[in-house]
This record gives C-alpha cells, structure tokens and sequence, in this order.
C-alpha cells in the first residue's frame, strides 16, 4: 500500500509545476501594495525633519547642519507614517526589499549642493536717480 502512495507521490511531483522559483534568474514580482523600504529624493528634500518626527521607531535622523538624511534599516517597521507627512512628498516606499546584511547598517543621503541663484543686473543710474 505504502508503495502506490509512493508512487503517486513521485508521478504528481514529476510532472506538476515546480513549488519554488528560480531565483535569482526569475525575480520576485511583489504585490501592489507591498511595503518595501523607504527612499528620499535629496533633490526635492528640504530637511525639515517632520519624517523624523513622525517615526515611531526614531529610524530615521536628519541633520540640516550636515545636510544630510539617515534611516536605520533595521529599525523600520515600513509604517509609512514619514511618507504621509513629507510636506514636499520626496518620500516613497519601494516595494522592493534592501539586500539582507550581516551587520546593522544606516543608509545616510546627502542633500546636493544647490546652485546660487545668478545675480541680478544692476539698474543703470539714471533709472535708480528717477525712482528716487
């Protein structure tokens, strides 16, 4: 008896659909609304802080002295409070996952350095003496 449930084990798993996935080859197709890490758009930025304040875990760190923005990873719990409260919306959760890591890393953005803003012409003599 034991024998043909053996069998019948065999023909199914021989000829059905593998169980797993070919990774990395086929990659991961995630559903809409997955949860996967959150990214900052340091263009748009303006380092107000609100996302800091808005975390429940303390994950994430700005500093406008240094002009730069920091999450921990490790303590994100991907609630999407930040991205909620982003006034600028540069916010946005991914819905890919980090590469896993042995250690507890931070991933730190740099804000760009923003271009200063081109001088304007200085107003002829005559246009200032007629204002006056």
């Amino acid at each position: 008896m034991s024998y043909f449930s053996f069998v019948k084990t065999e023909l199914k798993n021989l000829f059905s659909k593998p169980a797993t996935r070919p990774y990395p080859q086929q990659p991961r197709k995630y559903a809409e609304r997955t949860r996967g890490h959150i990214e900052n758009n340091m263009d748009v930025c303006i380092l107000c802080g609100l996302c800091s304040k808005k975390c429940p875990t303390g994950a994430i760190t700005v500093d406008r002295t240094g002009k730069t923005w920091s999450i921990s990873r490790f303590s994100c719990i991907q609630c999407g409070y930040c991205v909620e409260s982003c006034p600028k919306k540069c916010l946005s959760m991914k819905q890919t996952y980090t590469q896993p890591d042995a250690e507890k890393k931070t991933d730190t953005f740099v804000k760009p350095e923003q271009p200063a803003p081109a001088a304007q012409p200085a107003k002829p003599a005559a246009d200032a003496a007629k204002q006056a």
